[in-house]
């Protein structure tokens, strides 16, 4: 008896879309370190965080 899984291309377009979204926050937290705004870094840090996060779990909920 064979078992197949199909993962859905869904997953994988997630975790791209909010890899790119903490790649946008890194930068803006890398920006603003140069500029020593300390609410900007921050902010760039929560994004890169979260959409960290939420790339991982659509990894695990749509691969």
């Amino acid at each position: 008896m064979e078992a197949a899984s199909v993962g859905s291309d869904k997953g994988f377009g997630l975790t791209v879309l909010f890899s790119v979204v903490a790649l946008l926050g890194v930068v803006g937290m890398f920006i603003a370190g140069l500029t020593g705004d300390q609410l900007v870094a921050a902010v760039g840090f929560a994004v890169a965080t979260i959409a960290a996060s939420l790339a991982v779990s659509a990894t695990h909920l749509f691969g």
